[in-house]
């Protein structure tokens, strides 16, 4: 369901598209223990270099927008996070598509039979079937059901994701069978064989409820492409994911659990509704999962920003030293003030600590009785003489690589470690609701004090190796 093994490795099958996704894993030893389980190559474990939600990242942009057949159902996500407005646009021909009441039974076994049987009758009668399912291995439970019946038919799962386009291109043709997850071809209009039309054109049957009522739709949506005839029809039971966590509350449920006998379908469209009134309350729970998911990288997100805006002026400004020189005043601002603090009769500590990262001889007499900000400025005067006596002995262009490199390495390092930091304060947070605190408000307070130690050894960094880098 969440995985397949291919050559000797762990690959993660998306959810919603059916997809495998290559070099994608697990996080906190899960991948490894699932490669331990499977008796593959157990490989390192993985380190975050960068992360970003997927809403951050599309709110980067100036512009934004998009197009899809199933954003009606997310409309309201839409409008919260990106400000987007779902505007609905007319088919190009009128969908003639019939979409048939749901089909509930009480078992599985009953449900894949009935199933069976229905794609047996079209495939007799020559019209083509798509068969939707959630799971690589209801897709290959099907397959072998197909095969006892000695129906012939494709399989396209995440294990035959290379032959995609192919498969699809046949599934119109008459009496084809093809089985499907979630992928099911989306974005391509299956064309319909000679005389298919006349058969009422593509069947596809589900045969689960999925928890999103945007992938039953995409899955509805590969049959009457372009005023073509079509028709859907939903296979279900008591056994399904979606029904055992919608049968176990509200009215319908004893119905259902009461009335029904063993091999007995039931149909109306009351229960269609019903399992649609399911689906949003799971969508809305997940909506709310994202929310809250976005709520604390929107704390992260603005740590991002800070940090990145560094590094771009590393990257790409024509004199990264105005960067370093900054980062340089404000550690000299916080050491002075931090002495002050301490004693401020007797800074010599501070000047132990400029004479140890920067070659300027500072004398006691220079700093004792002055203000802080004659200190300060004076300081830094004889810091950039220095680096600039420094300079004109060296080779002005390496000495501007050098120049990046000692901001980048000071800043890379940092930020993943505090990344780390970061994902353990995000998981260990939530046990604080116990104490009737509020872990977003938690996360908040920490994740500041966590940003200004990261600064805080980034500058320190910077200043331990200016010179000492520059100099070798």
């Amino acid at each position: 369901v969440e995985y397949v093994v291919q050559d000797g490795k762990v690959v993660i099958v998306d959810e919603n598209t059916g997809r495998i996704m290559p070099g994608r894993r697990w996080g906190d030893g899960l991948h490894q223990a699932v490669e331990a389980k499977e008796n593959v190559t157990i490989e390192r474990e993985t380190r975050t270099y960068a992360t970003i939600t997927v809403q951050n990242y599309f709110r980067m942009y100036d512009k934004l927008a998009g197009m899809t057949g199933t954003a009606e159902t997310e409309a309201t996500e839409f409008h919260d996070i990106y400000k987007l407005n779902v505007a609905i646009i007319p088919t190009n021909e009128p969908c003639i598509r019939i979409d048939d009441n749901d089909v509930i039974f009480k078992s599985r076994r009953e449900k894949y039979n009935a199933a069976i049987d229905d794609i047996e009758q079209a495939h007799r009668k020559g019209q083509p079937v798509l068969v939707g399912t959630v799971s690589v291995e209801a897709s290959e439970l099907l397959g072998r059901m197909l095969r006892r019946r000695n129906i012939p038919h494709n399989v396209l799962n995440a294990k035959y994701h290379q032959q995609e386009a192919e498969i699809v291109a046949r599934a119109g043709i008459r009496g084809a069978v093809t089985i499907a997850t979630n992928m099911a071809g989306r974005g391509t209009d299956i064309k319909l064989g000679d005389g298919v039309k006349d058969l009422g054109g593509l069947l596809v049957v589900g045969t689960e409820r999925h928890e999103s009522r945007r992938i039953d739709r995409q899955l509805r949506g590969r049959c009457s492409r372009q005023g073509d005839p079509g028709r859907s029809k939903f296979f279900i039971s008591l056994e399904d994911d979606l029904m055992r966590l919608f049968a176990n509350s509200g009215p319908m449920a004893k119905i259902l659990q009461n009335s029904m006998e063993e091999g007995e379908p039931l149909e109306h469209p009351l229960l269609n509704r019903s399992i649609e009134t399911a689906q949003k309350k799971v969508e809305q729970q997940n909506y709310s999962i994202r929310k809250r998911l976005l709520q604390y990288d929107d704390v992260l997100n603005k740590q991002r920003e800070i940090i990145y805006s560094i590094r771009n002026e590393a990257l790409h400004s024509d004199d990264p030293s105005k960067a370093i020189f900054e980062l340089v005043e404000e550690e000299l601002v916080e050491r002075l003030e931090n002495a002050i603090a301490e004693n401020e009769n007797d800074l010599s500590g501070f000047g132990t600590w400029v004479n140890s990262h920067f070659p300027i001889g500072l004398k006691d007499e220079e700093v004792a009785g002055q203000d802080p900000e004659s200190i300060l400025e004076s300081v830094l005067g004889k810091i950039q003489e220095a680096y600039r006596i420094k300079k004109t002995a060296e080779n002005e262009e390496a000495l501007l690589h050098l120049e990046r490199f000692i901001l980048l390495n000071s800043i890379d390092g940092r930020w993943q470690e505090h990344l780390t930091e970061m994902e353990e304060l995000r998981r260990s947070v939530n046990l604080r609701s116990y104490g009737q605190k509020d872990p977003l408000s938690e996360y908040k307070n920490e994740a500041y004090a966590y940003f200004q130690e990261l600064i805080g050894m980034i500058r320190s960094q910077l200043c331990s190796r200016l010179f000492r880098t520059a100099t070798n």
